[in-house]
Order: C-alpha cells, then sequence, then structure tokens
C-alpha cells in the first residue's frame, strides 16, 4: 500500500438524478423509441379501460427512460397524458396546480437538502480523502487490507454523498490504482469498488431511504434507523469475504512469496495520526444518532443538527483554504440536487393519482395475488425482476417506477413496509451492478481505461465479469439472509421508538 496521500477523491458528485451520466441514444434508438412513444400514445387514447391506458402510461414512461429523458419529465408527461386521456381538461388542470404542492411538501422531505448538505460539505472540506486514507492505514496488515479499508470507505462515503455512482467514479480512481499497485489480482480490486458502495444508501443518512418513506408514508426516522444494521451487516460480510480470500489465495491481494507488489510500511503512529484528521466524521454521527436515539432531536431535527455540526466543521478544516467560498459551492450545490430531487418526486406524485384514476394499483394486486405466491416467493419474483431493470435504469427510477404499484400489495403479501424500504434500495443497488448491462460495471470498466487506474495493466470488460462473478453470489446469500431474518431491520426502528418517546416520526 502507498502513496495514499497523494490520493484525490476529489468531488464525489451527488447524481441521485443520474440522467446526465447515461449514455445518450444513438439515431436509430431515437427513431425507433419515439416510434413506440407515438404506438404508447395511440394506445392510451383508444385503450378500452382506464387499466389499460394505464399500462401504455407505464409503457411509455419506461420508453422515455431508454431515451436518456430525464426521469422527471418520463413520469409527468405520460401521466399527464393519461389523466387527460381519462378525465378530460379540468382533472389536468387539478393535478398541474396541486401535485408540485403536495409533491414536495411532505414534512419528512424537509430533511433531504439537510442531508445533502452535509455530503457536500464533507466533500468540500476534504473529509472524503481523510476517510479513504483512514480506512486503508488501518486496515493494511490484514491479509486483503487494502480491500477491506475501501470497503469501508465506499460505505461511509456513498453514505454522506447520496450517490453510489459518484462514490463509485471517485473510489475506482483511488482505489483500483492502489490495489494494483499492492499486487492484487485486477479482477479483486475491480470487484472490491464495484461492490463497496453497495451498502451505502443503507446506512444513515440515506437520500433513497426518505425518499421511500415519503412515497411509501411511512416514519421517516424508523425507516432512516431500520438500513443501519443490514447496511453495517453487507459491509462486514464483504469484508470477511475479502478477508477469506486473502487467507485462502495470498496471492490475489498481492501476499505470499511470489508476490510483486510494493506496499508502504505503515506504523501504528501512522494510523493514529489518520484517526485524527477524521474525528469531525464521528463528531457529524454522533450528533445524528445521538439526537435521535436520546430523544433530543426529530429525525428531521437531527438531520438539521448534522449539517449545521458539518458547516463548522468544513469552516474549521478549510479555514487556510478558502473557507466561505467552499460553503458557498456546497449550498449552491445542494439547491441544484435538492431541486432535481424535488422535480423527480412531482413526477412520482403524478404517478401515484395516475394509478388512482386508472385503478391500476388494485388491479396489479389482483394479478400478483391470482399467481398464489406467498411471501417469500413474492420477494423471489421481485428480485428477479429489479436485476433486469438495474440494466437498465438507476436506483431511483427503479424505486419511483415500482414502489406505487407495489405497496398496495404488500399489506396482502404480509411484508412491512418499513423492511421492504431497506430490501428494495438494496435490490437497486445490486440491479445496478448485474451483468451484463449493469450500470456501475460499464462505469468501473471505462475508469479502468486510464493509464493512471490500470497502471499498464489491460482490465477488459470480462475482467469486470469475471470479478463480479466472485463478489456478486455473497450479494445474493445477504439478500437471502434477510428474506429469512427480516428482524435485522426492526429492532433497532423499535429500540428508537421507545427511547425517543415518539418523536421519531417527525
Amino acid at each position: 500500500m502507498s502513496h495514499t496521500t497523494d490520493t484525490n477523491l476529489g468531488t464525489i458528485p451527488s447524481v441521485l438524478p443520474s440522467d446526465s451520466r447515461r449514455k445518450k441514444p444513438g439515431l436509430i434508438s431515437l427513431i425507433v423509441g419515439f416510434a413506440l412513444v407515438a404506438v404508447c400514445l395511440v394506445g392510451v387514447f383508444t385503450s378500452p379501460s382506464g387499466a389499460v391506458a394505464g399500462m401504455w402510461c407505464i409503457a411509455m414512461m419506461i420508453v422515455l427512460m431508454f431515451l436518456s429523458v430525464p426521469v422527471a419529465i418520463a413520469l409527468a408527461v405520460p401521466s399527464l397524458i393519461g389523466v387527460y386521456a381519462l378525465s378530460g381538461i379540468p382533472a389536468t388542470i387539478n393535478i398541474l396546480s396541486t401535485a408540485p404542492f403536495h409533491g414536495v411538501s411532505k414534512w419528512s422531505y424537509s430533511v433531504l437538502p439537510m442531508f445533502i448538505f452535509m455530503g457536500m460539505l464533507l466533500t468540500q472540506s476534504g473529509m472524503t480523502t481523510r476517510i479513504y486514507r483512514a480506512t486503508d492505514r488501518w486496515f493494511s496488515w490484514l491479509p486483503g487490507g487494502i480491500g477491506i479499508g475501501t470497503t469501508a470507505a465506499g460505505a461511509g462515503l456513498s453514505s454522506v454523498s447520496g450517490s453510489t455512482i459518484g462514490m463509485t467514479y471517485a473510489l475506482g480512481r483511488a482505489g483500483i490504482p492502489e490495489m494494483l499497485r499492492a499486487g492484487y489480482d485486477k479482477r479483486v480490486a475491480v470487484g472490491t469498488v464495484i461492490v463497496a458502495g453497495l451498502p451505502g444508501n443503507l446506512i444513515p443518512p440515506s437520500i433513497l431511504l426518505v425518499i421511500y418513506a415519503g412515497i411509501a408514508s411511512v416514519p421517516v426516522g424508523p425507516q432512516l434507523v431500520a438500513g443501519a444494521v443490514p447496511g453495517i451487516l453487507i459491509a462486514l460480510t464483504f469484508a470477511l469475504f475479502i478477508l477469506i480470500l486473502g487467507l485462502v489465495a495470498p496471492k490475489l491481494v498481492g501476499r505470499g512469496p511470489d508476490a510483486t507488489g510494493t506496499r508502504e510500511n505503515v506504523t501504528w503512529g501512522d494510523r493514529f495520526r489518520s484517526l485524527g484528521e477524521i474525528w469531525g466524521f464521528p463528531v457529524i454521527m454522533a450528533v445524528l444518532f445521538g439526537g435521535m436515539f436520546s430523544g433530543i432531536f426529530t429525525p428531521t431535527e437531527a438531520g438539521a443538527a448534522a449539517a449545521f455540526t458539518a458547516l463548522l466543521l468544513t469552516l474549521w478544516y478549510t479555514r487556510k483554504d478558502k473557507p466561505f467560498q467552499k460553503v458557498t459551492h456546497a449550498a449552491f450545490s445542494t439547491v441544484s440536487a435538492t431541486a432535481a430531487i424535488f422535480f423527480i418526486m412531482i413526477g412520482a406524485e403524478m404517478l401515484t393519482r395516475l394509478l388512482a384514476i386508472t385503478g391500476l394499483a388494485p388491479m396489479m394486486t389482483d394479478f400478483i395475488l391470482g399467481f398464489g405466491l406467498n411471501r417469500i416467493g413474492f420477494l423471489l419474483v421481485l428480485v428477479v425482476l429489479y436485476i433486469v431493470m438495474g440494466m437498465f435504469f438507476d436506483t431511483l427510477s427503479m424505486m419511483l417506477l415500482t414502489i406505487p404499484i407495489l405497496l398496495p400489495t404488500l399489506e396482502a403479501m404480509e411484508v412491512s413496509p418499513l423492511w421492504f424500504g431497506v430490501f428494495v434500495v438494496l435490490l437497486g443497488e445490486l440491479g445496478m451492478i448485474t451483468p451484463p448491462v449493469g450500470l456501475l460495471s460499464y462505469i468501473v470498466h471505462n475508469i479502468c481505461k486510464s493509464p493512471e487506474v490500470n497502471l499498464g495493466q489491460n482490465v477488459t470488460l470480462k475482467d469486470v465479469f469475471v470479478s463480479l462473478s466472485w463478489f456478486l453470489p455473497v450479494a445474493i446469500l445477504f439478500l437471502g439472509i434477510m428474506i429469512a431474518v427480516p428482524q435485522m431491520t426492526e429492532w433497532l426502528p423499535a429500540i428508537l421508538e421507545r427511547t425517543s418517546g415518539g418523536t421519531a416520526t417527525q
């Protein structure tokens, strides 16, 4: 392990509305796509029933997303067309006048800009770089230590950045060359970075879980802490897998008599100094979790307090490097990201209104129940569905398309909405890495084309897929454990409810 002090994670962009990272369609794709949109339009206006018209609208949304139309527009436009076709101009005007307010005015959403601001401040303060450096140094003595450190850093960084894609991009440029330099097999290095961000959107503060709480109308506080235990456990599971890999096949992690890697001699003094560089991060977590569990803050108040703490820390860390300019940059980025997310939520509200008018949601519930599936069978079908959708869409798009339709089915299947939020976020993240066309797989492959990252080694797309064949079974095993032991998501929210005296829902 070497040169970590030179590693610049730079800015981890908040790309929840990740339209800008999608591959733009070519001319043929556009022609085919617009032809399909035209077919959907004809289907909407000629449908014999509202449910059929609703299905044509859903099909139009999917086509628009394939065409890289921004998610908010892909949700809103077909919904408005469907409402107009079924209920006329008055209903359309009513949705246009009320949906923007109702879509974003939920009190639970007030914590979103706080969490985003906190993540932006941590990036501007250089905390992201320090977190990676600290985890890198503390785990370096273990077999597979750099990989374990990368897993730990990925969980922490993606949780505060709100963006698995952004974190993977930044961590890939930092972690892959470090592991290759230390003699790691290129497939281990690539696979470690791809799965490092999986736990991030489960561990609070999770923007995706806040959005789910708003859509599903569940308390935001319990929903946030419900993801903490599964998020930490899956990160530990991947770390244990890398450790076992290092013990069973040391050559894969740059160890053994024939190892060719070079590594810096890290002393205990270096490790403790690296902890001193990230003291602000545990302070923020203490304010966030300590405030919630002690009952001093409601979850929304805890988010504001954590953001304010991050502001003070940023001013301190950057006191000699234009601190107010960095805070201003974080504030503008927060406004931009929050506006984009709220625009998406308005589109989701319009989709919900369309489903109510068409009656499509209860029809889908009856359709699913008609298969006679039990809880486990239903969830296994969802696993397959999300893995397929993850080949084409990011996690937020998948959630917004499916959650309004699936929510009525959960009660019939005896699935806890609180547990389902954690499950569906993890499924969405898993779908984004699954071959043959998982988005993160191609992002990491593109990163590995840079000579600064691959250090002269040729990392092919086949190498990326092989690396995933090693790591994906671990994630699928964990999904099975989640289904078998749903209590792992429920006991911590129960503690929060007891200790906060009923304020956990605010």
